[in-house]
């Protein structure tokens, strides 16, 4: 079998789980497939309030499935649709899931499990989880798309250390240079990536939708807020906001 992506769905909150057994969970194409598919799927979930996605047995993701690669990474048509289509679509449809995205990262995080990792908005991780992209010992670049959502996560001195000197990172050392929320030990991973998406699930689920959507504005540079500002008021007359201000001043919790 060549891998998948699966979901369930409990209390608002879904768990997405990477599966490759006997590779680390490294994607395969289908797997690409599938993770566009899944998150596709979870953006049309209306009572949707958080996501958290990890790895089987005690590993995010090894990185891509290298022996897959002979078949298609030789010539610039089939490699291009390897990267534009089947690796971004996966990696977009994660971006552009409406509702906070935790990801609970154990053991191997490299190339593709450090790409998908950075597309969600908290990360959690065990004390022995280690990062990379070593793929210059493989003789090939990031994919322009996929350096720059790298970058843009990591930070441009991280990325480069990691695609030129294909340093590995330990998770404390990703921790101070801030692309970890939290580390913790590691068979705490998933109870605290739980907690976390639980937080997350309990508090106004619109407002985490519109914080999210300025937050990836922000990250995609100042020019994309002014679209974003003629809108960012609609949410005035909302029950849910309208519930937050009342309990407040009501003195009870509030009820979202």
């Amino acid at each position: 079998m060549a891998g998948s992506v699966t979901y369930t769905i409990e209390s608002a909150v879904a768990s997405v789980l990477i599966s490759h057994a006997g590779k680390f969970n490294a994607m395969s194409r289908n797997m690409w497939h599938d993770l566009k598919a899944t998150f596709q799927s979870l953006s049309d979930q209306a009572g949707l309030r958080c996501v958290v996605i990890s790895g089987e047995n005690g590993h995010f993701c090894a990185g891509g499935d290298i022996a897959e690669y002979p078949s298609f990474r030789f010539h610039p048509d089939s490699l291009a649709r390897f990267h534009e289509h089947d690796v971004w679509g996966g990696l977009d449809a994660v971006l552009r899931c409406p509702v906070p995205v935790v990801a609970a990262i154990e053991g191997n995080c490299m190339g593709a499990g450090v790409e998908i990792a950075s597309c969600c908005d908290l990360r959690v991780a065990g004390v022995s989880a280690r990062f990379g992209a070593p793929i210059a010992r493989l003789g090939f670049p990031m994919a322009p798309r996929e350096a720059h959502l790298v970058a843009s996560a990591l930070g441009m001195a991280t990325a480069c250390e990691m695609l030129l000197e294909a340093a590995v990172l330990d998770a404390q050392e990703l921790k101070q240079r801030g692309f970890l929320n939290r580390v913790v030990p590691d068979p705490e991973v998933q109870g605290e990536a739980a907690a976390t998406a639980g937080r997350v699930a309990s508090l106004a689920p619109q407002a985490a939708r519109l914080n999210k959507q300025t937050l990836r504005a922000l990250a995609n540079g100042p020019d994309n807020l002014q679209a974003l500002v003629a809108q960012a008021y609609q949410y005035a007359p909302h029950a849910e906001h309208r519930e937050g201000i009342g309990s407040f001043l009501a003195k009870r919790k509030p009820v979202f």
